[in-house]
């Protein structure tokens, strides 16, 4: 019971953080309640955060796109697809919810909060989507684009200054920084016709592989093996040792 009164208690701070005032406060603390501490408290009349966090993801993917659709005219469907993936990614997102400190404000069970649970990403960005979706239960779509548009707004400044560098050249640049190795690129099969060839090429560090990618050219294969690469990194499967 403490910790539901010293939950609620930072319900007010967080909305003064967020400049955003609910009507309905069992929205906000339904938006920071995590699984966790509902299967350790299934007495407490609470519901976890997750519908609303599928809720928040689907109105994000929407605005982002609409506010890119119309901020960049001239951008072709694929580059906005890739931009408005980095720009709703899980480490954003965790990024944006460490600024509004909603891992200080999470309800969760003990063994997820003595585990790290208030740091970990996917529980952060969980929390802020589940914060989109519910602003947007209780104030509309236009209080949700007031809130998510400046924010988009700061982080594409930074996101513009590599957004347009290659596949291969964003994984040597993180390869080199963090694990001291420069990747190489493997042919591993190709298939088909001299005039449809496919190839698959394996993106290495050392002997060890670390992904794989295909395309009409080797070019184009080792570009989405270093993609596949890339997305390992964001999803937290390849660490500083190289291993996911």
């Amino acid at each position: 019971m403490e910790m539901v009164v010293a939950f609620m208690s930072e319900l007010s701070k967080i909305q003064d953080c967020l400049a955003v005032h609910f009507t309905d406060q069992s929205l906000m603390q339904r938006a920071l309640t995590h699984r966790s501490y509902l299967n350790e408290h299934p007495e407490h009349a609470l519901e976890d955060n997750e519908r609303l966090e599928f809720l928040g993801g689907a109105g994000l993917d929407f605005i982002t796109g609409s506010y890119m659709y119309h901020r960049f005219p001239e951008m072709d469907e694929g580059r906005l697809t890739r931009l408005r993936a980095s720009l709703v990614r899980t480490e954003t997102l965790a990024e944006l919810a460490g600024q509004y400190d909603l891992g200080d404000a999470l309800l969760l069970g003990r063994g997820e909060d003595d585990s790290g649970g208030r740091l970990r990403r996917k529980n952060l960005c969980g929390a802020f989507e589940a914060v989109i979706g519910a602003l947007y239960l209780d104030q509309g779509m236009e209080a949700v684009q007031q809130f998510v548009e400046p924010q988009l707004n700061l982080m594409l400044g930074p996101l513009m200054q590599t957004f347009d560098k290659d596949a291969k050249s964003r994984f040597q640049e993180w390869s080199q920084a963090v694990l001291g190795h420069t990747p190489s690129y493997k042919t591993i099969a190709s298939h088909g016709p001299d005039h449809a060839k496919e190839f698959t090429v394996a993106v290495m560090i050392g002997s060890a592989e670390i992904a794989r990618g295909s395309g009409n050219s080797k070019q184009t294969a080792a570009q989405s093996a270093a993609q596949a690469a890339l997305e390992a990194i964001e999803a937290g499967e390849i660490t500083a040792d190289g291993n996911g």
